[in-house]
């Protein structure tokens, strides 16, 4: 059974998040909220600034990263952590899986791969992570990453490289 549910990002009015977040409602915060909620990038805070600031001319960057820091406190998003040592940046807070590549990007899993990746992990395995550990599990997060590959085009899309007339 899945545990990836879908919500449409068109469902997510920034005043009512932050004001069921109970964090005080700013033009700048619904910017970089509303910003970080419709990108796909997971941005860095600095990418993040660079986007909002186009809008908000006045923003800081310590503002962002302040903004951020409470997003994340409040389960509003997410810190993605990259093989590089930075940090990215995701409010879909959905149960899913990110593939972390060589030059920093970050990509969603495509939901039903991702549901079978973390299916895979069943709950006698969540179980015994709990028992063993001590723990109790809050969800799942998977970050998958890639290391010395060479990115190819994803099946069912034609290489660029490639054309039909080259035959």
């Amino acid at each position: 059974m899945s545990r990836i549910a879908t919500e449409s990002p068109e469902s997510k009015d920034p005043r009512e998040v932050l004001r069921s977040s109970n964090l005080r409602c700013t033009r700048q915060r619904e910017l970089v909220y509303e910003s970080l909620f419709r990108t796909k990038s997971h941005p860095t805070a600095e990418e993040l600034f660079d986007l909002v600031r186009q809008q908000e001319p006045g923003l800081s960057l310590a503002t962002v990263y302040n903004t951020l820091e409470a997003f994340v406190r409040t389960g509003l998003a997410r810190r993605i952590p990259c093989p590089s040592g930075g940090t990215r940046f995701d409010a879909d807070m959905r149960e899913h899986v990110h593939v972390a590549l060589e030059d920093g990007r970050v990509m969603d899993v495509p939901d039903d791969l991702g549901s079978r990746l973390v299916d895979a992990l069943g709950p006698d395995l969540r179980a015994e992570l709990q028992d063993r550990l001590g723990i109790s599990l809050a969800r799942v997060s998977l970050n998958l990453v890639v290391h010395n590959g060479i990115e190819k085009a994803p099946s069912g899309t034609e290489d660029p490289g490639e054309s039909a007339d080259s035959a």
